[in-house]
């Protein structure tokens, strides 16, 4: 039975979603071991700061048991209680009560309770220790999930601000650059060219940043990865051309549901990576497979592979090996498939050659 002594906590993290679900285990656990009457967790909620609980079935008047509770361990912490270690506390009625302290803080805490008929033994205690160890090391990383989500969305909103104030100068810079190409001869000319270019990969950085940072908005539709990889190779064909590259696919079709823009760039990078680091005239083999509710694809080109270091450090931003580079297309490749809940990798070939390989959901 859950109820709750403040509203419902707001959606956040999936470890924030999780938790409830996680102390009614360890509480049906601790019901189904131990002879005793009831049990609850009392801890505070990470998005709203509300008291919130979570109990056993068994328990009458839940509101008035977390009351009586709390006035009996306010009154009865002294400070010298250890975390996780299980004493028995005085109850009302004739039930013993155990009470087990997860979290101390600024005035706060967060505890285990316990009610039982008979007393426990010294190893029913010690393992009423144990899984109060799991329920605390779950608290703090939901805590620590908590802390990382709100870092996050702070960084999104500088980004956002930064880029915003950003991309005014910049064009306008390159407006000039560009009045200032067809205005002036040899060499200013030349170097109006410079500053035109140098913008525009500053731009094109800068719009990869945003998008890098920006919380997922996917509009999943059933589309065919094969079609939309032939566009892919058809958008850098002259590239393909120019190093006699052939690209082979699978005859069949693969529709998933995905957001169609995001996943073609999703392809748009791999392939383009494949293609700089691939060898004039080779070959790069895409093969897609299916297992059970989830696709495979994998992309193998005839490189030189990745040191130990590019394995360790290639989907982190502005981590590049090819010399121009951003060093965020990876990067917002890999965010792409996290947002459509799958996951990316890559791993050498031998004896040459690399395979970035992804899954996604069916």
């Amino acid at each position: 039975m859950k109820d709750n002594l403040s509203p419902p906590p707001l959606p956040g993290v999936a470890c924030n979603q999780n938790l409830q679900g996680f102390c009614q285990q360890q509480i049906e656990q601790l019901i189904d071991y131990l002879p005793i009457v009831t049990a609850w967790i009392v801890y505070q909620d990470i998005q709203t700061q509300e008291r919130y609980f979570v109990l056993s079935d068994t328990a009458k008047q839940p509101r008035l048991y977390i009351k009586h509770a709390d006035s009996i361990l306010n009154q009865s912490l002294d400070g010298s209680e250890g975390v996780l270690q299980v004493r028995e506390v005085e109850w009302k009625s004739k039930a013993k009560a155990y009470f087990c302290l997860l979290r101390q803080d600024a005035g706060t805490f967060d505890y285990l309770l316990i009610l039982s008929h008979h007393p426990l033994s010294v190893w029913q205690k010690e393992w009423v220790e144990k899984q109060a160890q799991s329920i605390h090391d779950y608290l703090t990383l939901c805590r620590e999930c908590d802390r990382q989500h709100k870092k996050l969305l702070f960084l999104e909103h500088v980004i956002q601000r930064t880029e915003h104030q950003l991309r005014t100068p910049l064009s306008l810079i390159h407006l000039y650059a560009e009045n200032l190409c067809l205005s002036l001869g040899d060499p200013q000319q030349e170097y109006a060219l410079i500053i035109r270019e140098t913008v525009s990969e500053l731009s094109t950085t800068l719009t990869e940043l945003l998008h890098c940072s920006q919380q997922a908005k996917i509009n999943l539709e059933s589309h065919d990865l094969r079609l939309i990889l032939q566009e892919s190779i058809q958008g850098l064909q002259p590239w393909i051309a120019e190093k006699d590259i052939q690209i082979h696919y699978p005859d069949t079709p693969l529709n998933l549901k995905v957001d169609r823009a995001q996943l073609k760039q999703v392809l748009d990078n791999l392939l383009s990576n494949a293609i700089y680091f691939s060898p004039p005239g080779e070959k790069i083999n895409w093969s897609w497979h299916i297992f059970g509710h989830e696709a495979l694809v994998e992309v193998e080109d005839r490189g030189p592979g990745l040191s130990e270091i590019d394995l360790k450090q290639a989907f982190n931003p502005f981590y590049s090996q090819r010399p121009g580079g951003t060093g965020l297309g990876l990067a917002i490749a890999k965010k792409v498939i996290l947002d459509h809940q799958g996951s990316l990798w890559v791993q050498n070939l031998s004896p040459v050659g690399a395979q970035f390989s992804f899954s996604l959901p069916r």
